[in-house]
């Protein structure tokens, strides 16, 4: 169990439970989860399919509450929340990456960035161009602005959702299986992102079911049947930009297989 000391989590949950209804059958999600989460770490979150990590995930991201438990998001408690005040620090506070990028597929890249800070109502047109050229010079994208989804690989597309999350300058970025549909070089790119972004000091929790994938973090909860099964630290994270150095490109690997 970390220390939350001195104010120093920024997520704080104490026996959540959730248990969904459908019909007469009951699934009880969550059955008594303890998790602290220090600022500026990196955690990937493991567990077979029904452990409750999707749950565990909407709940830290605001996007459903616990039936009972507590929950502190940067030390508000945002357990007894109602949706609206909800949808207000999910924008302030919480970034989301998804598996399959969710892109809006009108829109070209800018637009798409630009959205949270729509929803916020946030700076003047000069300041939202500004955050917009910085969130995707984070990620690489300066160049691709005006170009859809249709017209982005699958990497650069998750690299537009990346910088989506980071335009709000939230507190904490939620990833569900952000490598899912990439190719092993593309997903490590993705990671070396992540691990960029937490050495400045963003904390960052990342669910996946590749073990390979989550020993680039800190550390590793495992969720079985509900609850926390296992922690396990990482005391050395593969390093992505190491990695990526002694990888094949994609091209490299098309031209030794012909």
């Amino acid at each position: 169990m970390e220390d939350c000391k001195n104010n120093n989590c920024i997520i704080d949950i104490t026996q959540i439970t959730k248990t969904y209804h459908l019909g007469k059958i009951e699934v009880k999600a969550l059955r008594g989860v303890d998790l602290k989460i220090l600022k500026g770490e990196f955690i990937s979150i493991m567990g077979p399919s029904g452990s409750g990590k999707s749950t565990l995930m909407n709940i830290l991201g605001c996007l459903d509450t616990p039936d009972n438990g507590s929950y502190l998001l940067d030390n508000t408690d945002v357990s007894k929340l109602n949706d609206n005040q909800l949808a207000d620090i999910r924008n302030k506070k919480i970034g989301f990456v998804f598996q399959t990028f969710n892109l809006l597929s009108r829109s070209n890249t800018v637009s798409n960035v630009e959205l949270p800070l729509i929803y916020s109502k946030k700076g003047s047109e000069k300041s939202r161009k500004a955050k917009i050229y910085e969130s995707l010079k984070s990620v690489g994208l300066i160049g691709w602005e005006k170009h859809k989804p249709s017209e982005l690989s699958g990497g650069q597309r998750q690299r537009v959702a990346i910088a989506r999350a980071l335009v709000n300058d939230p507190a904490i970025i939620l990833a569900d299986e952000p490598t899912g549909n990439l190719d092993s070089v593309t997903g490590e790119e993705i990671i070396a992102i992540f691990q960029d972004l937490n050495k400045q000091g963003i904390t960052i929790l990342l669910v996946t079911h590749e073990l390979d994938i989550a020993k680039h973090t800190k550390r590793i909860i495992y969720l079985r049947d509900g609850l926390i099964s296992n922690e396990e630290k990482i005391e050395c994270p593969i390093d992505a930009a190491e990695r990526l150095a002694t990888m094949p490109k994609l091209e490299d690997k098309i031209v030794k297989n012909c």
